[in-house]
């Protein structure tokens, strides 16, 4: 009794806003009391109502009262104190309607800090200490709070369901095996708990793979959206120019070509972003299933992990992106040549052959095939730099020029073992994966293969299935001073065209075309392979064993994209 006295006292002496002892306490007109600070902050708040009104009663005042300290108050607060009166439990100790309430507690009931899978039942922190203390009890399974618990109750046999049907795919009760279940295949939950969650990792890293997939993707459209309005700019004031220096018959015709650049600029752009928009809300859907895929990967109760799987597991379908197949950068500029040709012979132009204008400019079309670059420049915009990856070399090729330049030597270096090291054959291969539309060059000497792969591509044994261009994982170009020869699956094909020490190699991914240049002053088309890429590939180098063969891949300076 004098506790609950002691309790109402309590009661009578807190502030009904921040729960705690009166500090600077206040009355106000309608006779209740607060903190100073707390009906302060409470009445800021409403200052744009105009009305203020009393937390606990809602009597409203139509001017806010002035506040006044209640002196005889605060001296009793402070005799309280020195009494050793506390501050009143908070609220958040108590259970509300959200909350998972201590199911032994009498009276107002205390939020539950574990629920115990063996007793169904949920505990505050007071009754739970048995589980502590208890040495039959330490060994229940102890979850975070849950409401769920009946649904761990087998309805047939009023049995905990601690067991797995994968025949039914259902969680059963151990009597349920022994009846309804008998012969199907079943599990303890917890096992298949394990196995579903490593099936939900697998989901995991399927969808955060999708995900730096469409960020890439969306990167490009975000790149194509600046070179289209970059090109579309320049054509517009190329235009501008080659017409301004015609008289007033072709006034008309520049602001028409104008119109249709503007027009079909709009056209490419719009479809681009709404590609783009697509792909950001994949994202977006995709990050909100990884959250909840962590969100049940944490879940300790196996049971309702069981009962979530089915529906979080499955994925949607993703947006397909296969259209994304950007053609090298040229958009507009076709339509400055047919431009220069108004120019040079106006009246047939004006008369005859005006359509080719049109025409040129409705052929852009950004998310298809574009043939390849005709110019070195043009390749520039799309070279990439590569480096070697040490741990696929040979142990006869030494690295160097910042793992750029490998060079084949006769003395073995003590590189540590590696499961992706070539070991027969004196090749290595880059440390980046090529995609998209990428251009490389190589820096030769001697005899060496200028080479891409797959991943996959066999790294032991003396068979020739590991050497560049013996196999259906790889394409390489053997470069020597007697000229070239072009090797695919053990099947080599003489290229003729003019020596070079330099090599490009062109590849656009999703186009499936790889061809290789030979690099001087001009460019010359030595091969191009017309085929379907299913692996993100890899750029290699194979060295014979000839004295001094070398092979280097070139530092480029990309060209900027206007």
């Amino acid at each position: 009794m004098a506790q609950q006295g002691n309790q109402l006292d309590q009661e009578k002496f807190c502030c009904s806003i921040c729960l705690d002892l009166l500090k600077d306490p206040v009355t106000i007109p309608c006779g209740h009391s607060y903190c100073m600070n707390c009906i302060k902050t409470h009445w800021d708040g409403e200052d744009q109502k105009k009305n203020h009104s009393c937390p606990q009663c809602r009597k409203i005042f139509t001017l806010r009262p002035d506040l006044v300290k209640n002196t005889m108050l605060a001296d009793l607060v402070e005799e309280l104190k020195k009494t050793g009166l506390q501050a009143a439990p908070a609220d958040h100790c108590h259970a509300g309607p959200e909350d998972v309430a201590c199911d032994f507690c009498t009276g107002r009931k205390l939020k539950a800090v574990k629920s115990c899978l063996m007793c169904l039942v949920s505990y505050c922190e007071k009754h739970l200490q048995p589980h502590y203390d208890a040495a039959p009890l330490k060994k229940h399974k102890l979850v975070e709070p849950s409401k769920k618990l009946q649904e761990n109750i087998c309805s047939r046999h009023d049995e905990v369901m601690k067991m797995f049907c994968r025949t039914d795919q259902q969680c059963i009760c151990y009597l349920c095996s022994m009846d309804e279940h008998k012969g199907h295949d079943t599990v303890s939950a917890a096992a298949e708990r394990t196995e579903r969650q490593r099936e939900l990792e697998l989901s995991r890293q399927k969808i955060q793979q999708r995900i730096q997939d469409r960020e890439k993707d969306v990167k490009v459209l975000q790149q194509e959206v600046k070179a289209i309005n970059g090109s579309a700019d320049k054509a517009v004031e190329d235009s501008e120019k080659i017409f301004t220096e015609l008289i007033r018959l072709t006034e008309k015709r520049s602001s028409d070509v104008k119109q249709q650049i503007r027009s079909q600029q709009e056209t490419e752009v719009s479809r681009v972003k709404e590609l783009q928009e697509k792909l950001e809300q994949e994202i977006t859907e995709l990050k909100r299933k990884d959250a909840e895929l962590k969100q049940l990967s944490h879940t300790e109760d196996h049971t309702q992990f069981l009962h979530n799987y089915p529906s979080l597991s499955r994925l949607s379908e993703s947006t397909d992106s296969s259209s994304i197949n950007i053609r090298p950068l040229r958009y507009f500029e076709d339509v400055t040549a047919a431009v220069s040709k108004v120019r040079d012979k106006l009246q047939d132009i004006l008369s005859e052959t005006w359509t080719n204008i049109s025409l040129t400019v409705t052929e852009v079309d950004v998310l298809l095939s574009q043939p390849e670059p005709k110019t070195r420049a043009g390749f520039l915009k799309y070279s990439q730099e590569i480096m070697l990856d040490p741990n696929t070399a040979h142990t006869h090729l030494l690295l160097s020029e910042g793992n750029r330049k490998a060079t084949f030597i006769s003395q073995q270096r003590s590189y540590s073992s590696h499961a992706e090291r070539f070991t027969n054959w004196y090749q290595v291969l880059s440390r980046e994966s090529l995609t998209g539309r990428c251009y490389w060059e190589v820096e030769w000497r001697g005899r060496v293969f200028v080479a891409v792969a797959f991943k996959n591509i066999r790294r032991t044994g003396s068979s020739n299935k590991c050497a560049f261009g013996c196999n259906d994982k790889s394409w390489a170009l053997n470069c020597s001073q007697n000229g070239y020869k072009f090797w695919f699956n053990k099947i080599n094909t003489p290229v003729s065209g003019p020596q070079s020490s330099r090599v490009g190699v062109y590849l656009d991914h999703s186009a499936g075309i790889l061809s290789f240049y030979s690099v001087s002053e001009t460019m010359t088309l030595l091969h191009r392979v017309q085929t379907t890429f299913t692996q993100p590939l890899y750029a290699g180098l194979g060295l014979c064993s000839s004295y001094g063969a070398t092979a280097e891949l070139c530092k480029l300076k990309q060209t900027k994209v206007v």
